[in-house]
């Protein structure tokens, strides 16, 4: 899951909290779905949040959940932004795999070295998470005390976002002291080529200049000329990306993190040209000049229809029209009642998702499906709809039910009371559950710990790291089912087989102490036509020993002993994998069916996860037990 790094000093100042001690801070950032994962080493939290809540990835945004948690702040809060100074022209130049871009600038801005960290995370984090490592979009952040705008229609100050050739032109990256293009940047600059790969296959590159010369190659790095410092007082903000509507909604975030600095935002005007106007306006915010310019930040609301008889039965508590209203408003919402289903048809008030947004644009259908249903049931019945409206920043309430869970957490989970199911039988394990328990059991009597990895990961951790391609005649190797909208590019497949995330726990945990003996059992998925679904699932166990002297009669002697214990049949004939050391590997083999592998990692596999201990592994399908 995603951490976030936050100063409880900080947290106290912001939320105006300063007697709440550490614990206490602990436990009220619990409540918000914030786990405490421990300390850094400049003793600030580090906290473990749901993907989902981007608005949260600063101490700005946790200050703000906060203060909406203990009442101090209620409602939607929306800034009002001064007109706008400065456009941004877009060039028919621009490359047509990145054409669109964003932009707000920031006055009056308090930059100490706490909120300059803050913002400098909340920028990384974001291009980490919805940016899909700035792929989607990135974010450039300038003194605007060092910039100089072209000359514009009614006084405007303009910059010009352009497509230029990789040798056109010379600036001066961050970090560096000499005059680059922007090919040289990515062949000799370490942030150029650790971000080569977005742009290296274009013709021209993206790149945004004002009155002065280039002055930012999106999304790779800024010039050195406009970098923001502590002093830093009025601030330029751009995004670039391969969606609108993703940069809005990253600028939203970032707007309100200053805003709650005391800054102030002033509109910026972007100028498309006729050929990119439709695409760019297709989410139905500010326009002027007929569709040709759009204006933002795009702080405009939506609202989604909930039914009162839904949120109680979700949430199993009887509620007062009025505290729902409460609990709307001390969630960041805000909530009017309107009876026999008299209401809108629930779906947003202007942003409408643009095609590469598949994924979210089928969740808003089934939206607009579920808040119809809810207002079709409310008018049958005579019962309360109420008519939520969702801030701009809030980019995860895409359902009823999203309003439903932020009112459950302000009610408080930990309020509610546990009550049976209205059921004729009480529940037991099933007896999958039942075997899982049992070979955990075994394996902890073994001298193992119990881990539980994620199910998703990606393509280069599943098979890349561990020297196997997708489909080859190897075990774990089968084809992945993949993720269609992954949210992050860590996550894009389903994990084939346990050992890689057994190997990813032992490369983050190299300053523990040795031996470290880990199993799992858990889920696995591959590609299957012989399945109805077209994926085959299945549970594995899986195990690594990692020790000075760890080898492959270790492992062979740990799975011997849990089939012994299991009563099955073990046969180990050798065989060969690219991952395990050829000699020292075998087949698992039980009651005569093939379903597993045992042996010694390659030393390959161990520099790559900076392991400096041979490591000793198996895994094999859980079924066999049974």
């Amino acid at each position: 899951m995603p951490t976030v790094d936050i100063n409880p000093d900080e947290l106290r100042e912001l939320t105006g909290r300063e007697e709440k001690s550490d614990d206490e801070l602990k436990d009220d950032l619990f409540g918000l779905g914030l786990e405490f994962e421990g300390l850094t080493e400049d003793g600030e939290f580090e906290l473990e949040f749901a993907p989902d809540r981007l608005d949260r990835l600063s101490v700005e945004g946790v200050a703000r959940s906060m203060r909406y948690q203990y009442g101090d702040a209620r409602g939607v809060h929306v800034p009002s932004p001064n007109s706008a100074e400065w456009t941004i022209e877009v060039d028919e130049s621009v490359p047509d795999e990145r054409p669109y871009v964003t932009g707000a600038v920031i006055r009056d801005v308090n930059l100490d070295e706490d909120a300059l960290d803050s913002l400098i995370q909340l920028q990384e984090k974001l291009h980490a998470t919805m940016g899909r490592k700035r792929a989607k979009g990135a974010i450039g952040i300038h003194d605007l005390t060092m910039l100089k705008g072209g000359s514009a229609t009614e006084g405007a100050s303009t910059i010009r976002y352009v497509g230029v050739e990789p040798g056109e032109d010379r600036f001066v990256p961050l970090d560096s002291d000499e005059e680059m293009t922007p090919a040289a940047v990515l062949e000799t600059h370490q942030t150029g080529q650790t971000y080569a790969d977005l742009v290296s296959g274009y013709d021209r590159y993206p790149a945004i200049y004002d009155d002065i010369g280039l002055f930012s190659f999106p999304p790779v790095i800024n010039g050195r000329r406009t970098e923001v410092s502590t002093d830093s007082r009025d601030l330029f903000v751009e995004m670039t990306g391969t969606d609108q509507w993703t940069i809005d909604k990253m600028l939203n975030i970032v707007c309100y993190a200053l805003s709650a600095r005391g800054a102030t935002i002033e509109d910026v005007t972007v100028e498309y040209p006729d050929s990119e106007s439709a695409n760019a306006d297709s989410d139905g915010s500010r326009t002027q000049s007929g569709g040709h310019e759009l204006v933002r930040p795009d702080l405009s609301t939506k609202t989604k229809t909930v039914a009162h008889s839904r949120i109680e039965t979700i949430l199993g508590i009887d509620l007062d029209p009025d505290e729902v209203i409460d609990l709307a408003e001390r969630s960041g919402l805000d909530a009017t009642k309107t009876e026999d289903g008299e209401t809108g048809d629930g779906k947003e008030s202007t942003i409408t998702p643009l095609e590469d947004r598949d994924g979210l644009e089928e969740r808003d259908a089934a939206d607009s499906s579920g808040t119809s249903q809810a207002t079709d049931d409310a008018a049958s019945s005579g019962d309360l709809v109420y008519e939520v409206t969702i801030p701009p920043y809030r980019v995860d309430v895409l359902h009823p039910l999203d309003v439903i869970d932020d009112l459950g957490r302000a009610y408080g989970f930990n309020e509610l009371e546990p009550t049976y199911p209205d059921v004729g039988t009480v529940g037991g394990r099933h007896e999958r559950s039942r075997l899982e328990r049992a070979v955990r059991t075994q394996l902890v009597g073994l001298g193992f710990e119990d881990l539980l990895n994620f199910h998703m990961t990606n393509e280069a951790e599943n098979y890349e790291r561990l020297e196997i391609a997708p489909g080859a005649d190897a075990y774990g190797a089968g084809e992945p089912a993949t993720i269609k909208e992954p949210y992050s590019e860590d996550y894009t497949i389903l994990r084939t087989w346990l050992l890689p995330s057994l190997m990813m726990v032992l490369e983050r945990n190299t300053h523990r102490s040795y031996p470290q003996h880990l199993s799992e059992v858990g889920f696995r998925a591959a590609l299957d036509e012989s399945e109805n679904t077209g994926v085959g699932e299945s549970r594995h166990v899986g195990a690594v020993l990692a020790n000075h002297d760890a080898g492959y009669e270790d492992a062979k002697a740990r799975l011997q002993a849990l089939a012994r214990n299991f009563d099955v049949d073990l046969e180990t004939p050798p065989t060969e994998h690219p991952a395990f050391i050829s000699g020292r590997t075998a087949s698992v083999v039980i009651d005569g069916e093939d379903i597993g592998i045992v042996g010694e990692i390659h030393p390959k596999a161990l520099v790559e996860y900076d392991l400096e201990v041979p490591v000793a592994a198996f895994e094999f399908d859980l079924e066999a037990l049974r």
